[in-house]
């Protein structure tokens, strides 16, 4: 599908172009900050699918719905809405749009949006020679992510999955030790830890997240971690959590 973005923030330009780079059934045809040049586009049926920005300066996201509605007629072109207010959503889908995305928004939400172009794939069984305990990967499977993005004070930042070594919770914000660098998170644990795979990382205390890999021992309840170039981390594993953890560590 040809893929258009339109948004008047170039992070939210870089932020959906990496995302559709990322989809093999998406090609990303443009960007741009003119909701009246991407009229002319999908007007042209240049274009299957727009990430329409709600709230920008020429033209609001609401009236752009309005006029492609209005004017095409025998090319059929499918909106997303992005923003960072919710206040549109119920709106936006009596436009009949695809989904609606909350700004920032994560690879795992963007992909699950697309998918809804598709109709499920239905089959019928076969009679088919296969090697025995072959695995078989499932196209439509959510490829795994290997970032996420956190909302600092002026920005949102990219941070590897792999570079985390563990996260601590204070006051109006989150820490988290990477191995390069500390970075301050404007958002709460729960948000945070929903956003990390499960598989990789570890809740061990109201106010700590762990990224499994980087453990180095354990001992009486404290989980120590190597902090390249620092001295090694001391993490504490509260009461709370010690039974799911150690179940965890256990498999």
């Amino acid at each position: 599908m040809r893929c258009l973005i339109v948004d008047d923030e170039p992070l939210a330009h870089a932020i959906l172009s990496d995302y559709i780079r990322k989809v093999p059934f998406l090609e990303l045809v443009g960007a741009t900050t003119s909701p009246i040049d991407a009229l002319t586009r999908v007007q042209r049926g240049e274009v299957d699918l727009v990430f329409l920005d709600i709230q920008m300066p020429e033209l609001t996201g609401m009236q752009f719905l309005k006029l492609v509605e209005r004017a095409v007629s025998d090319h059929k072109c499918r909106v997303i809405l992005t923003t960072a207010y919710s206040t549109y959503a119920l709106e936006g889908y009596e436009h009949n749009v695809v989904d609606y995305l909350l700004k920032p928004v994560s690879f795992e939400r963007f992909y699950k949006a697309v998918q809804k172009l598709f109709p499920p794939i239905q089959t019928t069984p076969t009679v088919t020679t296969s090697v025995p305990n072959q695995e078989v990967s499932n196209p439509t499977e959510t490829p795994p992510k290997d970032f996420i993005f956190v909302k600092t004070e002026y920005r949102l930042q990219r941070v590897g999955l792999t570079d985390i070594l563990y996260c601590e919770g204070l006051k109006d914000y989150i820490s988290i030790y990477t191995t390069t660098e500390r970075i301050l998170a404007l958002q709460t644990m729960k948000s945070l830890e929903e956003k990390l795979p499960a598989n990789q990382f570890a809740r061990v205390h109201k106010s700590y997240i762990v990224a499994l890999n980087r453990i180095e021992s354990i001992e009486r309840n404290r989980i120590y971690i190597n902090h390249p170039g620092h001295s090694q981390a001391i993490v504490p594993i509260g009461e709370t959590y010690r039974d799911a953890f150690y179940r965890l560590i256990e498999e």
